[in-house]
């Protein structure tokens, strides 16, 4: 493998991490932070609030976690949007990661005609780019 080789794997398993890591961050309970304490340090309670679950870790150690019922359960419209934005985010990474692998110099998988086989890693590169202007950004969810 060449240099313009490596420096294409590299940049697939870059962007394949960046897509690992938008995966994670939809899942994640903690889109929202809040905190509540009694009169004593026993019933501090923290609550955490993500895109598909809220979750209340008390200062015992206990968490409880339930999954919103319904687009409804979210806060405003923001909560429902970012869950949109990072659904049709991760669907795009997908299909980069696919196509990606396609277009790579080092597979032989699809067309055997470089030129090809470049276009069609640059349409894997634009799906990874879409891919991150669809994520929302890092605000956090309406208080």
């Amino acid at each position: 493998m060449g240099g313009s080789g490596a420096r294409e794997l590299a940049g697939y398993l870059l962007a394949l991490a960046g897509w690992v890591s938008a995966l994670a961050a939809a899942v994640l309970p903690q889109w929202r932070q809040s905190s509540y304490a009694g009169d004593a340090i026993i019933t501090a309670v923290g609550l955490h609030e993500g895109l598909w679950m809220s979750c209340a870790a008390q200062s015992t150690g206990q968490v409880q976690c339930r999954l919103h019922d319904s687009l409804l359960s979210l806060d405003g419209a923001y909560g429902a949007t970012s869950r949109a934005l990072m659904v049709i985010s991760l669907l795009l990474g997908f299909f980069g990661i696919i196509v990606s692998v396609v277009g790579m110099k080092c597979t032989k998988v699809g067309e055997e005609d470089p030129v090809t086989k470049s276009r069609i890693a640059v349409a894997g590169g634009v799906l990874f780019i879409l891919s991150g202007k669809a994520a929302p950004g890092l605000a956090p969810l309406s208080c």
